[in-house]
């Protein structure tokens, strides 16, 4: 591949030191010895070694001479017309960051009133005690203590999943895990709602 690229005036720089190499070659392997049987002979060894090794390193020194002249020619002339290409790197873009939103549906305390008392099935009040909706069941822990100092975000989780973290002096599996099939999103909300303002004010 490297031949086929070269120039016309490299290619026969480079074909006059190999032709020059290989007939030497040639000449000292078969035509030499028909000629003179003792070929070099004794005395002649050393010249011809030092002439091989003359012939040996022209063709290396023409290899690199000609590739590399021909790798520089090459690279000035494409030099012209390619430039690197940019850095892929681009300016970060800006985002506009989403608006903040309460996480759901805003509760109203008056509707988690009546959820709490009638709507969720069976009523949160039948089984446990909570001041502000007069309710005194004792089946399950009394909300006034174990929800004080909640959160909505903890309040919610122990409606919809109430394995999620049992009371002390309570076991799991009494409460129903149905209230967040039951009741819609806003239900919940009004709930979570009124059990907040209850046990926090």
């Amino acid at each position: 591949m490297l031949v086929a690229g070269l120039s016309t005036g490299h290619m026969v720089g480079l074909a006059v030191v190999g032709a020059t190499f290989i007939g030497f070659a040639l000449a000292s392997s078969f035509l030499a010895p028909r000629r003179w049987p003792d070929f070099p002979g004794e005395h002649g060894l050393p010249v011809f070694v030092i002439v091989c090794f003359v012939l040996f390193v022209a063709m290396l020194t023409a290899v690199e001479v000609f590739g590399e002249s021909h790798h520089i020619e090459t690279v000035a002339e494409s030099g012209a017309t390619e430039t690197e290409p940019a850095p892929t790197t681009s300016a970060p873009t800006e985002t506009t960051p989403p608006a903040e939103t309460s996480g759901g549906p805003t509760g109203d305390p008056a509707a988690g009133k009546e959820i709490f008392m009638a709507t969720a099935q069976p009523p949160c009040g039948s089984c446990h005690t909570l001041a502000e909706a007069s309710a005194t069941g004792t089946v399950g822990p009394d909300l006034d203590q174990v929800l004080q100092g909640k959160d909505a975000a903890f309040i919610h989780e122990s409606i919809v999943n109430p394995e999620a973290e049992i009371a002390p002096g309570f076991t799991g599996g009494i409460m129903p895990a149905t209230y967040g099939d039951q009741l819609d999103d806003q239900q919940l909300a009004d709930l979570v709602a009124f059990l907040e303002q209850s046990v926090n004010g």
